[in-house]
């Protein structure tokens, strides 16, 4: 439960960081669905879906916000919140992110504590209706804020629906 009122704060901390005012994007709010492998470098991995909001408002004219979710078969919770930026190659997108999240083990890999950064990217194509397919690859741990720090890397395949489509707007 700890969890997801923590994701809850952070999401509100996205959004009260990205002031709606500067740099609109014409680009939709994605909201992006995942499934892969948690732990995927090593032997012990996970089953993972993640839920992310990627927001289309921009900051600083590049930066945008997001805020998601993940979790693995063996029940850990991840909700997090922070920045990524898309760089447009025609339909080809590379959207580095970094986020920080509060991490609940339970049954999964134990990180060393409660906080933890994640880091990563996505290579995606992007659809004539700003869809996305894409694959991403990430990393957690918490950069040595805990005596122990192991670390783990997703590799997971992305789907990215523009909400305005989702809701006809």
């Amino acid at each position: 439960m700890k969890a997801w009122i923590g994701g809850i704060g952070l999401a509100v901390l996205a959004l009260a960081a990205a002031p709606k005012g500067r740099a609109q994007s014409p680009e939709p709010d994605l909201l992006t669905i995942g499934a892969g492998a948690y732990n995927v470098l090593h032997e012990a991995k996970e089953a993972e879906l993640r839920l992310e909001y990627r927001f289309s408002y921009r900051f600083l004219y590049i930066i945008r916000p997001i805020a998601g979710v993940l979790g693995t078969d063996k029940a850990s919770i991840y909700p997090y919140a922070g920045f990524r930026f898309d760089a447009e190659i025609g339909h080809i997108v590379l959207t580095p992110e970094a986020a920080v999240g509060y991490w609940q083990t339970n049954d999964g890999k134990n990180l060393g504590g409660p906080i933890e950064f994640k880091t990563g990217g996505e290579i995606a194509w992007r659809f004539s209706d700003s869809s996305r397919l894409g694959f991403l690859f990430d990393h957690i741990s918490n950069a040595g804020i805990y005596k122990k720090n192991p670390g783990v890397e997703s590799a997971m395949l992305m789907y990215s629906i523009p909400l305005n489509e989702l809701f006809g707007h």
